[in-house]
């Protein structure tokens, strides 16, 4: 039988695990500069075409003065940290604990690891000036679902989102303006003018340095309880 005190305890300790995650990510990322968030399945391989598509777009972000974010792991993560590698830029990989462990790619310089879900979500958007999502599963669709409601809830958390690979977004944004919007009215009409949808990786390009001029900022804005003063 556990003794009361146990459960107490290791939360006080989770806690000092928590801060030091965030405490680290701060540390690691403050000096990066201005950068880009990458997400996508981890399932993609190295032939495929949202591969090469992810890692062409990770060399041009990277070209264009930007350091490249991803979850450190395979198929669309890979694609993009190479991209930024190669291309002689920043390439992070924030990678995280998973039952099935996962293997962090071998093109990222900069490498951080988390135990904890949200701390990994703070630092994807502290330094990021927009996301670009390409083809992916479960958790690609969290980030971008995500960032979507950041976007409509906090004005101050306007950034670009971006969604390569039309062809493979279309039944979903198709379903979004139909059904939550027309039917239901579960959003509004601006709320589908918050993301974009793109196959041409310069077109990308143009969208984030045009975002990164006007608001001349490193970083989104993020809500008061998730900043670093």
């Amino acid at each position: 039988m556990m003794n009361v005190t146990e459960k107490p305890v290791k939360d006080l300790w989770r806690i000092f695990r928590v801060m030091a995650e965030f405490v680290e990510g701060f540390d690691e990322l403050g000096s990066i500069g201005p950068a880009v968030s990458f997400f996508g399945s981890a399932r993609a391989k190295s032939g495929e075409r949202y591969y090469k598509l992810a890692a062409q777009t990770a060399w041009e972000i990277t070209k264009a003065g930007f350091a490249v974010i991803t979850g450190g792991g395979s198929g669309i993560m890979e694609a993009a940290n190479k991209g930024a590698a190669e291309a002689g830029g920043k390439s992070i990989g924030l990678n995280i604990e998973l039952p099935l462990e996962q293997i962090p790619n071998e093109y990222q310089n900069l490498s951080l690891h988390f135990r904890y879900f949200f701390c990994r979500k703070v630092m994807f958007l502290k330094y990021a000036h927009g996301f670009i999502v390409f083809p992916g599963g479960y958790g690609t669709m969290d980030e971008f679902f995500e960032s979507l409601v950041l976007i409509q809830t906090l004005k101050q958390a306007s950034f670009p989102v971006i969604l390569m690979g039309s062809d493979y977004w279309e039944g979903l944004t198709t379903w979004m303006n139909e059904k939550m919007l027309k039917v239901h009215s579960h959003i509004s009409p601006e709320d589908m003018n918050v993301f974009t949808v793109l196959d041409d990786p310069k077109a990308a390009v143009k969208i984030i340095v045009d975002f990164k001029e006007a608001k001349g900022r490193v970083g989104i804005e993020l809500p008061p309880g998730m900043r670093k003063e």
